[in-house]
């Protein structure tokens, strides 16, 4: 997805990048704004049980 975005032209507010590596809660993150301004966080999990992980 990050690199459709990258593109399509998105201005990233923050690069896809790996978030808590090895840990509960392991994650890729990317924050970027929609075409009117909100910001937009997606977020990938190698796992559901990562989600709600502490």
């Amino acid at each position: 997805m990050a690199q459709r975005l990258e593109a399509a032209g998105t201005d990233f507010v923050l690069q896809a990048q790996l978030r808590y590596p090895g840990q509960p809660g392991e994650q890729w993150t990317m924050f970027f704004r929609d075409p009117i301004g909100n910001p937009i966080e997606v977020k990938g999990f190698a796992s559901l049980d990562g989600v709600y992980a502490t």
